[in-house]
């Protein structure tokens, strides 16, 4: 598991460890850059890179912005592990084939 203080941090850790990363966990509000920012660089960066975001506001606005360009889900704070363990399982399970 690889941490960053904030969005900054966050986009060097994928620059250097790009695909290696299997998701990225993002608040939308965090030091430097908002969770935006760091989405649409990381995104440009590692485009399809799965991201779960996650916000103490509602899921409107901003947060919605972000799972309609591509963020693969969302996760409204408070939350617990058990609630964390089931949205990642849900964004990095493999889409079954037909």
């Amino acid at each position: 598991m690889l941490t960053a203080p904030g969005g900054a941090q966050a986009i060097e850790l994928v620059r250097q460890h790009g695909a290696k990363i299997s998701l990225v966990l993002l608040d939308m509000t965090m030091p430097e850059m908002s969770g935006r920012q760091t989405y649409e660089t990381l995104e440009k960066i590692l485009p399809g890179i799965k991201v779960l975001v996650s916000s103490g506001y509602s899921i409107e606005g901003q947060a919605q912005a972000l799972l309609d360009s591509g963020c693969k889900g969302f996760i409204q704070k408070p939350f617990d592990a058990v609630d964390l363990s089931a949205k990642v399982q849900a964004i990095l399970q493999p889409i079954p084939a037909k």
